[in-house]
Formats: structure tokens, C-alpha cells, sequence
């Protein structure tokens, strides 16, 4: 399912890719892809995204320590000041998270799981970090069509647990059914 389904939504959306490629490009110059270093059932791995930030974010989050308080508490900023215009619309229209369909052809994520994660975030886990590393990270998931950003970090991990306990071809369906629907509809985007 996931190779057929991956391979089918990059070619569909091959031409929104490439525009938004060329958006990014444009935009400042700076590299298109943006590698966030994640882990999965099979270890650690290159998760992609079209770069939605400035080039020198991870240095602002540095210079800005109220900034990055914030940002260890849940792994994201709202509001965050690093994003660009044209990655705020990708981020809003999920357009950024196309790339990570290489990633479901490689094998390294599924279409439906558990939110990708970086090795930090898998201590917020804690003793359920091993149940969570026993299946592939998702593009979508049971968190991103329950919650999405309107949760805290406590709330994520809850609802992976729940996925992961629940999992079946059906839920997985229902959760892919909904994520155009939660994606268009813009509701707890970032």
C-alpha cells in the first residue's frame, strides 16, 4: 500500500512539487530540501521536507534563548519568526511535507503511522519510547488528524500510543480519507 500510494501521490503532485521547489529556490536562494535527522523502527534517517525557514534558523534559535526554551517544550514555535512567506503557505497547505513521500518509497516511512520524531523528542516518551520504535513514522497519522498543532507534546504521545495499540487497515484508511479533508480545511496548522 504504501509503495503504490507514494508512488501515485508524487506523480500526481509532481507539478506542485516542482512549483514549490522553484518558490523556495527563488525565495532566497537557499537549498530546497531541508534534512531533519529523525528515528524510526529501523533507525536513525534523513527525514525531507521543502525548506520552510530561513537559512540560518537553526543559529537564530541559538541567539534567541526565550525562543528556544519554548521550542524544547514542544518541538515547535507558534508563530515561529524563523519561517518564511512562502514557507508559511507550505506549511499551511502541508505542501512542505511532500518530499517525505522518498522517504515511504525508501522504506524508512510509512503513510500512515506516528509523527517522525528527532532522538530529543523520544525522551518527551519516555517509557513508551520502545512501543513507539516498533513501527515506521507516518506523513500522516491518528495525531495529525485528532489534534494536529492545537495539542500539547503529553497529548501527541498519547495519541501514538492509541494508533499504535489500535492499528488496523481500516484506521489507517479512515486516517488517510481525513488528511486531505484536515490539510484543506488549514484547521491546526502552523
Amino acid at each position: 500500500m504504501d509503495l503504490v500510494g507514494a508512488s501515485l501521490v508524487l506523480i500526481l503532485l509532481s507539478p506542485v512539487l516542482i512549483v514549490a521547489a522553484l518558490a523556495v529556490k527563488i525565495q532566497d536562494g537557499g537549498p530546497i530540501l531541508y534534512r531533519r535527522r529523525c528515528v524510526g523502527c529501523h533507525g536513525e534517517y534523513d527525514a525531507f521536507k521543502l525548506r520552510s525557514m530561513r537559512v540560518d534558523a537553526d543559529r537564530y534559535l541559538e541567539d534567541h534563548p526565550e525562543l528556544k526554551a519554548e521550542f524544547q517544550q514542544n518541538y515547535k514555535l507558534n508563530d515561529d519568526p524563523r519561517t518564511t512567506p512562502v514557507g508559511a503557505f507550505l506549511r499551511k497547505t502541508s505542501i512542505d511535507e511532500l518530499p517525505q513521500l522518498i522517504n515511504v518509497l525508501r522504506g524508512e516511512m510509512s503513510l500512515v503511522g506516528p509523527r517522525m520524531i528527532t532522538r530529543p523528542e523520544l525522551e518527551k516518551y519516555g517509557d513508551k519510547s520502545g512501543a513507539l520504535l516498533t513501527v515506521k513514522p507516518g506523513m500522516t497519522g491518528y495525531w495529525q488528524v485528532a489534534g494536529r498543532q492545537e495539542v500539547g507534546y503529553g497529548d501527541r504521545v498519547e495519541m501514538d500510543m492509541y494508533y499504535i495499540k489500535h492499528w488496523s487497515l481500516g484506521l489507517d484508511f479512515q486516517i488517510l480519507f481525513k488528511t486531505p479533508w484536515k490539510v484543506l480545511k488549514r484547521e491546526g496548522a502552523l
